[in-house]
């Protein structure tokens, strides 16, 4: 795989992200990992199931935050 055409050396290595309800109740913290996408872009993923504190009903959350122009040729 050829190397991506942008990068941010500034990013750090994870981003800790918080998920909160309308009324600033937290849902859960996820850890999202730097990543090299298969189609060549890099940026953060994060895959994991969350619970709602108040009814205990899970859900599954996946993110992802690609850097913008970092697709080979784009």
């Amino acid at each position: 795989m050829s190397e991506s055409a942008k990068r941010d050396p500034s990013a750090p290595k994870f981003l800790q992200i918080s998920i909160k309800d309308s009324e600033g109740k937290e849902w859960s913290t996820l850890i999202a990992q730097a990543k090299d996408f298969s189609t060549g872009s890099v940026g953060y993923y994060a895959s994991d199931k969350v619970s709602n504190p108040a009814s205990g009903e899970r859900y599954q959350c996946g993110l992802s935050f690609t850097l913008i122009g970092s697709k080979p040729g784009k």
